[in-house]
């Protein structure tokens, strides 16, 4: 069974069998989960069980992959099985962390797991059901895998690809950081070199949903017939939301081109 990267809030509804992450990733995201979250959701946290952050931000960026091990713990310990069917969702529309999380699962190769479309003012809108206590689950054996499989780039490629033609490099920030107008969390503003600027917030209508897959099918089509998968690069901030826009191109029924996980945060403090 082939599993859309998306499922809308009347897809889940009707579900009998899943598991539900909320991925919201906030200064205060526990406490707001803790204040209210989707029934029977799992809370995950970006910054300590899907990144490996080192104080050094120019090694990896904000939001640098933990190691494999590590998320295969995490995994375990949210009682995922590579039978398990993951529903994510956060308070971003899915343009945070949930993306990063499908992203993650899809890399090591899990084939049933999808973001929650509109995200959790979407199924609060449909009147599904929220609580306030905390999911309890069963942990479980760490989750078997062996390897990130979807492409990533490092800053070396990155920079070889900077001054090469054949690359493409896309920046999904908002415009103001990509010009340099405003940068509100890194130490400098600016872009890469060679990168176009494609907001991640243009995968959405104006309902915070995505875009039909034929509206992003045809957003992205001359990117992907002028680029082979494999030489377009995709980067944001810290690696988080440049999976949004991961997650449109899947949507579009592309196949997945590579990630630049340190993104602008790794960047701008070596160049």
């Amino acid at each position: 069974m082939s599993f859309s990267p998306i499922i809308s809030i009347a897809e889940l509804i009707d579900l009998k069998e899943y598991l539900l992450i909320d991925a919201s990733n906030s200064k205060d995201a526990f406490a707001q989960y803790s204040e209210s979250h989707l029934e029977n959701a799992i809370f995950v946290d970006l910054n300590s069980q899907l990144a490996e952050i080192d104080e050094d931000l120019s090694k990896g960026g904000r939001h640098p992959l933990p190691p494999l091990s590590k998320f295969s713990a995490v995994l375990g310990k949210l009682g995922i099985t590579s039978n398990s069917h993951v529903i994510v969702y956060d308070k971003s529309y899915g343009a945070n962390a949930a993306a990063r999380f499908w992203w993650m699962l899809k890399s090591i190769g899990h084939e049933k797991v999808q973001v929650l479309n509109g995200g959790f003012q979407e199924a609060v809108k449909a009147r599904f059901p929220s609580q306030s206590r905390k999911t309890d689950y069963k942990s479980l054996q760490n989750y078997p895998l062996s390897q990130w499989k979807l492409p990533i780039s490092d800053i070396k490629t990155v920079r070889k690809a900077s001054v090469d033609s054949n690359f493409l490099i896309i920046d999904v920030r908002e415009n103001d950081r990509y010009s340099g107008i405003n940068e509100p969390i890194d130490l400098i503003a600016g872009h890469i070199p060679g990168a176009i600027n494609i907001p991640f917030k243009e995968n959405l209508d104006e309902n915070g949903l995505f875009l039909t897959s034929d509206e992003l099918r045809r957003k992205y089509n001359t990117l992907f017939e002028n680029q082979k998968t494999l030489n377009i690069i995709v980067h944001c901030g810290s690696g988080v939301t440049a999976c949004h826009t991961l997650l449109a191109m899947s949507i579009a029924g592309f196949e997945i081109p590579n990630l630049y996980v340190g993104s602008w945060s790794e960047w701008s403090r070596n160049n």
